[in-house]
């Protein structure tokens, strides 16, 4: 059921919108959800992926493995984690594109940016003010 008359629910033109979406757009659409712990520790549910965030996979061929995210290629909508990766025919060894929304981040790479942002979406403004920047290298 279509809610709002100012967006369209048509597929052809999502799609669309998907495909064509600009870089900026592109990393809110990389989106992961954050382990049980840190949504409780942050007070949100997922953020933007980036390189040198800890993931775990939940889905695919791949389900399980975690490490460390190697690159986020952004034209491909794929995630390279670390020790993911297939042999090619010719025996060249290339890492496996993971999509983002496979993907759940365990640790989070601590920046001043990254704090800003998990303040700004933060819905539970009484809870922000715990946030240790620990993290932060």
């Amino acid at each position: 059921m279509k809610y709002s008359t100012t967006v369209s629910s048509s597929r052809r033109k999502s799609r669309k919108a998907h495909f064509t979406s600009h870089s900026e757009a592109r990393r809110t659409l990389m989106s992961a959800n954050l382990s049980k712990e840190l949504q409780a520790r942050h007070g949100v549910r997922s953020m933007p992926i980036r390189k040198d965030d800890e993931v775990i996979i939940t889905r695919g061929t791949y389900k399980t493995r975690e490490g460390k995210v190697l690159a986020c290629f952004r034209k491909k909508f794929a995630v390279h984690v670390e020790r993911i990766t297939r042999e090619k025919a010719n025996g060249a060894v290339v890492q496996v594109g993971i999509p983002a929304s496979s993907l759940t981040i365990t640790k989070l790479k601590m920046d001043k940016d990254r704090k800003a942002a998990l303040d700004r979406k933060n819905r539970n403004k009484g809870k922000g003010d715990d946030v240790a920047m620990s993290n932060v290298d």
